[in-house]
């Protein structure tokens, strides 16, 4: 912290002014020495030479500190908007510019990033403009992605659910076979039962998320997300928190993926994260669309690949997000539950 300190451009100034003092402090008094090695004026003398350059330097040091310091603050505030503007385009926020009125170097690198701005603005306008093309085109194709998608499921089934009753129907026989003989064994084999159950239940319950309408049907998205958390409640044991802003003013198209991003976070969250409180916000603030996804369940290393299905799913939510302009950020440590942040400009 302290080297960046002494390190910006403010104290830059002022070291500059303090070393062209030292360099006119030792060139003043080589020319008096001389001149008094020289001449030796009675004038000049050694005691004078020294009281001359000890009020020298003290009078100038503290000119080149006041000096150094406001020829810098003009700077220093130019420098401080400029990187706030950089700031302001990696949030998403391409509006922002800013003016100078001097013509020199930072004059022009400011214009240039403004212009950097109205391109990133256009291309986020052009990227919204295709997802309405492709938003269009889906609902043409809807039959076959419906035919896909119930291939997928059934996959799915097949691969988790339908070996879990089979591993469900499996131990129940066991067990009976245990209950006379060793009612012990019996009652641990019903638990294990009674756990595989409801790990069957979960992931046909996220499952089932899937099979919901991939349009809103006429629903706002404030309607159709409080829809699916009422669902979710009465069928599973997870405290759900939500938070809508009551009037979100949004195309169909950032709607759809919206919500479907929701639906891809929460079948996650059921199937994976063994959560029991999970906390959604849909704010807009200015021209932007925040979206916070929170749960309190295992979490897991984003540093290293996840399971397939939850790395399946994130980049899912990922593509969705980008293909709007948006940005996605996700972040989770083991036992500390999982973050998901995003921002879509609208």
């Amino acid at each position: 912290m302290e080297k960046a300190k002494f390190s910006s451009v403010r104290y830059i100034f002022i070291s500059s002014h303090l070393y062209g003092l030292f360099l006119t402090i030792v060139t003043i008094l080589s020319i008096l020495l001389t001149i008094h090695a020289l001449f030796s004026p009675e004038w000049l003398t050694v005691r004078s030479i020294f009281l001359f350059m000890a009020l020298y330097t003290i009078i100038a040091a503290i000119i080149s500190l006041y000096t150094g310091f406001k020829s810098s603050s003009t700077m220093k505030q130019r420098l401080d908007a400029m990187s706030v503007l950089i700031a302001q385009y990696a949030n998403g926020n391409y509006e922002t510019k800013i003016h100078f009125m001097e013509n020199d170097e930072l004059s022009r690198i400011a214009n240039e990033l403004n212009e950097l701005g109205t391109k990133l603005q256009n291309q986020v306008k052009s990227l919204q403009r295709m997802a309405d093309e492709k938003s269009d085109l889906a609902k043409s194709a809807h039959k076959a992605a419906v035919i896909e998608e119930r291939q997928r499921i059934a996959r799915d089934l097949h691969d988790a659910v339908s070996q879990q009753l089979f591993a469900l129907t499996m131990m129940a026989e066991a067990a009976t076979k245990q209950f006379d003989k060793k009612p012990a064994l019996a009652k641990k084999q019903i638990e294990d039962v009674s756990i595989a159950a409801l790990q069957a239940q979960t992931e046909m319950r996220a499952l089932l998320l899937h099979l919901r309408p991939v349009h809103l049907s006429g629903d706002t998205l404030k309607e159709g997300v409080e829809k699916l958390v009422v669902e979710l409640e009465m069928k599973s044991p997870i405290n759900f928190k939500l938070t809508i802003a009551d009037e979100l003013s949004l195309n169909d198209t950032i709607e759809e993926h919206v919500f479907r991003i929701i639906q891809e976070s929460l079948s996650n969250i059921l199937r994976h994260a063994n959560a029991t409180e999970v906390d959604l916000t849909i704010t807009k603030r200015a021209k932007e669309l925040f979206l916070h996804i929170r749960d309190n369940g295992q979490g897991f290393d984003v540093t290293k690949d996840s399971t397939r299905k939850t790395s399946y799913g994130l980049k899912t939510m990922r593509e969705r997000s980008e293909e709007l302009g948006g940005t996605f950020v996700v972040r989770s440590n083991q036992d500390e539950g999982t973050y998901i942040d995003i921002r879509i400009p609208c």
